[in-house]
């Protein structure tokens, strides 16, 4: 395959770059409203989280030491825990799209997407978060992340969600990429397949062993995505559930490395008794300082019958996402620099794909940035540029 000698050439410049690099949620204003703190506590810019952020919403979207019992409705049931106001907020992106790659070359898509979020404390150590995309490319898509979060269970680092989720969120989180190409290997789906790494329903839980800087996440779903209940109230449509299961460890505070594991079976119930088993897995590593931040990911995937024929006809899908932000002034920048790169090389040949991308974000205010976003198809030799404006309020 093509990709293997990709791979090593992406490799090399992947540690190229490590070597060389100095050494040292989704944005929902209500937080920031409701802290009184600014969007740069948790966003450089948003919606990419700083270590800061990632702990807020791994604490369930609370901060303890701020909570305060005025900031709750008193009724005098001390079981009782309402905030005085409820969080709400909205983001708004807008872009102009030019692809070489169409007969539609200039495409004014305002908005691209609107949506409504929010997210914050329920009880003590539980939290909540969704939101509500009320125009998605033209059309109303409904709830896509929705959950309720269990922190810290019993006193020690052991989390619980419930709720609608995506399976690659241990991964990388697409909702907080800051360019309008995808990380495309989490939403492929070789053949008739329903299985990717996007949206389905389940649980996760996750576990921290302080002492050596290890995470544990585990999580198990419907594995068809999220579709309507059928006339059966049923969300499943078959009888198998998936599972999937990471495992990150810290080397100092620059570096930290990951495996990745995923299986599932599905049914086509069009076809008969005929069965698909999919299995992911690969290593990923996350290094940066605040100024440099690179991360990596490769994913092996397997399909045994991914057209239903009853037949087991192995298909192979190999896919790679590299991004690297330069922040010049860390998170007091105005202006951010992304390179991004995707590839995927499989069996099924209408699932290759490889891209290109480079980005500039630049803040016109913290919760208003514009982007301008050149992405070179090199498997089709075309090229798209992207203007755009991303806000939230």
């Amino acid at each position: 395959m093509k990709f293997q000698n990709s791979f090593v050439i992406s490799l090399l410049i992947v540690v190229s770059l490590a070597i060389i690099m100095p050494q040292t949620a989704e944005a929902i204003p209500a937080f920031a409203r409701t802290h009184k703190l600014s969007c740069s506590t948790c966003h450089a810019p948003f919606p990419r989280l700083k270590p800061f952020g990632a702990e807020f919403a791994g604490n369930g979207f609370t901060i303890p030491e701020s909570e305060k019992e005025r900031d709750f409705i008193s009724a005098g049931d001390d079981l009782l825990k309402l905030n005085k106001t409820f969080p709400i907020a909205a983001r708004f992106d807008a872009y102009a799209l030019f692809d070489s790659d169409s007969d539609v070359t200039a495409d004014l898509q305002t908005p691209w997407a609107l949506k409504l979020l929010s997210g914050g404390t329920l009880a003590k150590n539980v939290g909540y978060y969704f939101y509500f995309f009320m125009d998605e490319r033209g059309e109303v898509a409904g709830i896509e992340d929705a959950y309720v979060h269990f922190n810290n269970i019993g006193g020690v680092p052991f989390d619980i969600m419930i709720g609608q989720f995506q399976t690659s969120d241990p991964l990388m989180k697409r909702e907080l990429r800051l360019t309008y190409e995808d990380y495309n290997i989490y939403r492929t789906k070789v053949g008739d397949s329903n299985i990717d790494l996007t949206y389905d329903r389940g649980i996760m839980v996750t576990y921290d062993i302080e002492s050596t800087g290890t995470g544990l996440v585990g999580m198990l779903v419907n594995g068809n995505g999220k579709p309507d209940a059928g006339d059966d109230r049923k969300f499943d449509t078959d009888n198998f559930k998936n599972f999937g299961f990471r495992l990150i460890q810290s080397i100092g505070d620059p570096l930290s490395l990951g495996y990745f594991f995923y299986s599932g079976q599905e049914m086509d119930l069009n076809a008969g008794s005929a069965k698909n088993k999919v299995t992911f897995h690969g290593p990923d590593f996350v290094l940066g300082n605040g100024m440099f931040d690179l991360t990596f990911q490769y994913l092996f995937r397997k399909d045994t019958d991914p057209e239903f024929t009853g037949v087991d006809t192995d298909v192979e899908t190999q896919g790679l996402v590299a991004e690297l932000v330069f922040s010049p002034q860390r998170d007091k920048s105005r202006q951010y620099y992304t390179l991004l790169y995707n590839q995927i090389d499989s069996d099924s040949d209408a699932d290759d794909y490889e891209t290109i991308t480079v980005g500039i974000t630049h803040l016109i205010a913290r919760n208003v940035r514009g982007t301008l976003e050149y992405t070179r198809n090199v498997e089709l030799e075309t090229d798209r540029g992207v203007i755009g404006l991303v806000t939230a309020f």
